[in-house]
């Protein structure tokens, strides 16, 4: 997929190979600039050392271009952009890996709210998706990412450190 990863010249693509070896988190929003996306993107951005703290890295994923992209990279936060946003964004505008995890509303052409987190080895280990009107927990993907790889069964409200069954 297109990204931001270069954002001057926006030509480096991403694919899943690029994160083996590291946990990944990825999350699909439905637009650029509209209400509750920026919350979402700034919120993983904002806590982005704790994800790599874990060997983790954020991949936000939308249909939009790569240039609304940029340009909401560069909008500022107080004017509904994403500026400073710490990790890429990646343009899913053929909507082939939106379909692929299941999360395009096919009709609209937008994602619904799907998160993904995948292991070190490339596996799907945890997915969730939600509604276009619900933005994600951060503290819970944190928390849902150490119960993964903690090893553990972990039981209803785990925390980290907790003892797991």
């Amino acid at each position: 997929m297109a990204s931001t990863k270069n954002p001057e010249t926006l030509k480096e693509r991403i694919k899943l190979e690029d994160y083996r070896g590291k946990w990944l988190v990825l999350f699909f929003y439905p637009l650029d600039f509209t209400f509750v996306c920026p919350t979402e993107v700034t919120g993983f951005s904002d806590r982005l050392e704790e994800f790599h703290a874990l060997n983790a890295d954020v991949l936000g994923v939308s249909t939009d271009s790569v240039y609304s992209h940029k340009a909401w990279l560069e909008t500022p936060r107080e004017k509904n952009g994403v500026a400073g946003t710490k990790y890429p964004l990646a343009s899913d505008i053929t909507k082939a890996v939106s379909r692929s995890y299941g999360v395009l509303i096919e009709n609209e052409g937008i994602a619904l709210r799907g998160l993904f987190i995948i292991d070190p080895e490339g596996i799907l280990q945890y997915q969730v998706v939600h509604s276009l009107n619900i933005g994600r927990n951060v503290d819970e993907v944190l928390r849902v990412l150490q119960a993964l790889q903690s090893g553990g069964r972990c039981p209803v409200n785990w925390k980290p450190g907790q003892k797991t069954i």
